[in-house]
């Protein structure tokens, strides 16, 4: 019997789980190929022998998602497996449309094949959205179990945009480990404020692999979702973050609908700046598909380290990059901070932008009068760099995760805001950890 010759559609992350989990060493399918999007500088390239397994001597290629229809008929697959987040219901139909117009199936992998089971506890913190506030969830259940007295591991989403055979397993507990992987800013975002509060991290390729490392040191593991994807591993608790600034999102994005019916407990954060009327859009749609999930609403505010910088002065807003390209936001914590201490204007960077910058305001034409911190290489950084610079402002606030300026020169005055994780009802995620471990 002939094998299944398969495609799997990816951006560096899910694909890559998915085909370890999978497919990997399985004798009924042939991976011709993996697709990618989303993530510059990452087609081109192949998914290593070393980590493909023993059926694929010369690794896996991987091309340009806009390959795909021709992939499909040059090489009579069998089957299309879509395989990375954050898009609407409708992106994910037409590639189904597509690749079945070419004669391919086209699927999706569920929880079953493709959650890995510890040996410890797993909490996973997850989304419906890129920028719902993951990142400061993840934290505050860090830290609220630290306080508990446990070891704490997170293990956080891929972001594996390097060599790939390196970036097998991935332990981070000083900012030297990041600078010894070479991350991008977007790996540092998420890296940096575990390593700042004392949480050894993980991260990389091989999930299997990482868990079984991690598990050696702690008694219980977090996983840091990214985007909005689906845990990687069986969860015993799975807590969803949804966002009333972008109310109905949580019912129309792949696979953001799965983790809110997946979800023990379902914050609705961003409370504090979020009409009223669109969180209870959000609480009504959670009820509908999810009414036993335990609800904890709330907010993110924003502070900065100097409002001087702020009060009065034409500014330039950088923001988190993933949040605002295939997370579409047109704004994020930079403009909240604008608004909040008084910015006289907030100057579009749009016509200073150069080179790889100006691409992704091309490629995301609803990015609002801000800059998206993109930093997948040192090229980029560059770029990012000079845009900043030729930028007519008084002054810049930095509303990344992390200070860019550990990273790149900014030769203005600059704030950074800052944002944590601020329950304003009972039971509170210190409740909640507190019951689930009563269990163990």
């Amino acid at each position: 019997m002939s094998k299944i010759k398969v495609i799997i559609m990816g951006a560096a992350g899910r694909d890559f789980h998915n085909f370890n989990t999978v497919f990997r060493d399985n004798e009924l399918y042939e991976v011709v190929a993996f697709t990618a999007t989303q993530i510059p500088n990452i087609d081109g390239r192949k998914y290593p022998a070393e980590l493909a397994g023993k059926l694929y001597p010369n690794g896996i290629p991987i091309h340009p998602e806009s390959e795909l229809l021709e992939l499909i008929k040059k090489h009579n697959i069998d089957q299309v497996v879509f395989s990375y987040s954050d898009v609407s219901f409708n992106y994910v139909m037409e590639r189904a449309s597509m690749s079945m117009a070419a004669g391919a199936d086209f699927m999706v992998l569920g929880t079953r094949q493709t959650m890995i089971k510890s040996t410890r506890p797993v909490i996973a913190v997850v989304a419906v959205r890129t920028g719902a506030g993951k990142s400061q969830t993840s934290r505050k259940v860090c830290l609220l179990l630290h306080e508990m007295g446990k070891r704490v591991v997170a293990i956080r989403h891929p972001m594996p945009y390097g060599d790939l055979v390196k970036q097998k397993v991935q332990r981070y507990t000083s900012l030297e480990d990041m600078k010894k992987h070479n991350c991008t800013i977007e790996e540092m975002e998420e890296y940096e404020p575990h390593i700042a509060s004392g949480t050894i991290i993980y991260a990389g390729v091989d999930y299997e692999a990482i868990i079984r490392e991690a598990e050696k040191e702690a008694d219980v593991i977090v996983w840091d979702g990214g985007n909005n994807d689906m845990p990687f591993y069986k969860a015993d608790l799975i807590i969803t973050v949804t966002d009333p600034h972008r109310p109905g999102h949580e019912l129309t994005y792949y696979p953001g609908e799965t983790n809110l019916r997946l979800a023990d407990v379902v914050v609705i954060n961003k409370v504090e700046t979020a009409l009223p009327e669109n969180i209870t859009t959000v609480r009504d749609n959670i009820r509908r598909v999810n009414p036993n999930a335990v609800v904890v609403e709330a907010a993110s505010p924003v502070t900065v380290d100097d409002e001087n910088v702020i009060l009065g002065k034409r500014v330039l807003v950088i923001e988190d990059g993933p949040t605002l390209t295939h997370g579409e936001m047109s704004y994020g914590a930079g403009v909240l901070a604008a608004k909040k201490f008084g910015a006289s204007e907030i100057i579009d960077p749009k016509p200073f932008a150069v080179n790889s910058i100006a691409e992704t305001f091309k490629k995301y034409p609803k990015t609002g009068a801000l800059l998206p911190a993109m930093g997948y290489g040192a090229q980029q950084l560059k770029d990012l760099e000079k845009t900043i610079e030729k930028t007519p402002c008084d002054s810049v606030i930095i509303g990344t995760p992390i200070d860019l300026r550990s990273v790149i020169k900014i030769n203005k005055p600059s704030t950074r805001v800052r944002y944590e994780l601020d329950e304003i009802t009972k039971p509170d995620l210190r409740d909640i950890l507190t019951n689930l471990f009563k269990k163990f």
